[in-house]
């Protein structure tokens, strides 16, 4: 062997060495869970926003759209709990409503200036003008039940801050009158009595890309 050939073997065998450690290093970097498995959408698409009254399943139908869409997933409240370290029942009893309030206005401004996004929100959280208006470019989906779906949808459960006093008929009925006119502003909406999560996401996908081609 030649030393010039002797040379090529030596450095064919660093790059065999070093393509193995990119090869490990490219596998560390995709199996990071600061990476997200849905592809990044390569065109831009408005945000699709889900709101509407506790227990109408704007965080279950979410995901599944967000799936179907492969867009990346927001769920407002849970939002909120990993910036605050505690739940939503935990800030509203140790800050109270208003700074809770406060606070998911900043996130609605961050995710309205945002898209490809599948954005569950609180159930108040678009009741504010100024929420409303940061999701402006957004497709707003309101997703509504019955008193009578509702209450049986959320019988038994315990992180409704602002469910946890009196009878739970009367504290829905009580706050879907305060914010009745609020979800009226919303135009387009989906009615979930008597459905399953998979047939309401089956039709908030079609109506959001009714819309979004009627934009276009």
């Amino acid at each position: 062997m030649t030393k010039d050939e002797g040379r090529r073997t030596k450095d064919d065998g660093r790059r065999t060495e070093d393509e193995g450690r990119m090869e490990m290093t490219n596998e560390k970097i995709i199996d990071s869970p600061q990476f997200s498995r849905h592809p990044s959408p390569v065109t831009r698409h408005p945000s699709l926003v889900l709101t509407g009254f506790m227990g109408t399943g704007k965080s279950s139908v979410g995901k599944i759209v967000a799936r179907k869409l492969a867009r990346e997933f927001v769920d407002m409240d849970a939002a909120m709990e990993a910036r605050e370290g505690m739940s939503v029942s935990e800030i509203f009893a140790a800050k109270g409503e208003k700074y809770f309030r406060a606070r998911e206005t900043e996130l609605c401004r961050e995710l309205g200036a945002r898209e490809n996004l599948v954005i569950a929100t609180g159930g108040g959280a678009l009741v504010r003008v100024e929420n409303r208006a940061y999701f402006a470019d957004a497709v707003v989906i309101c997703l509504e039940a019955s008193v009578d779906e509702i209450v049986a949808r959320l019988r038994g459960g315990d992180k409704r801050p602002l469910l946890a006093n009196g009878a739970l008929r009367e504290r829905v009925l009580a706050l879907l009158n305060e914010r009745r006119d609020a979800y009226a502003q919303i135009k387009w909406r989906v009615d979930t009595n008597d459905k399953t999560v998979q047939d309401v996401a089956a039709q908030v996908i079609a109506l959001y890309e009714r819309v979004t081609n009627e934009k276009d």
